[in-house]
């Protein structure tokens, strides 16, 4: 099975403002090693509760009219049941709702089959945890 599943992790530093932050280099770098040329799928998953995976266009506005749109459906004020935290930090807790904790993608020839000008984004609204782990898997 050594040959067919790998998986690291690694960290990020989001910061304390809304981001959507393009981590396609480290999933290309990791099946660089780990798919080695073959076929399969990466899964790609953050374990927290309050950030999400998204595949979209990055560095033409969708990433910025991504967290704009997250703000008009998840504003940051007192509705939430969720209260802990900063004020409105109950719309962080929904997001994955929204935003998947997950992507898995087809790899073929060991490169991630992603269109044009798709790329592999971590969405992070909360402001309150300013680490996170990714999870990087490759089932060949």
């Amino acid at each position: 099975m050594a040959d067919t599943f790998h998986s690291i992790t690694f960290d990020l530093t989001t910061g304390t403002a809304e981001v959507a932050l393009d981590i396609t280099d480290r999933c290309t770098a990791f099946l660089n090693t780990a798919a080695a040329g073959r076929d399969g799928l990466l899964n790609v998953f953050v374990p927290h509760a309050t950030a999400g995976i998204a595949v979209i266009e990055t560095g033409a506005g969708s990433d910025d009219d991504l967290l704009a749109i997250l703000r008009e459906l998840l504003p940051a004020d007192n509705r939430w049941r969720h209260r802990h935290g900063s004020p409105g930090h109950g719309r962080d807790h929904v997001l994955p709702g929204l935003v998947a904790p997950h992507a898995t993608l087809p790899v073929i020839g060991g490169q991630l089959a992603l269109g044009v000008w798709q790329s592999v984004v971590l969405v992070d609204t909360n402001g309150d945890n300013p680490r996170r782990t990714v999870r990087l898997t490759f089932l060949g």
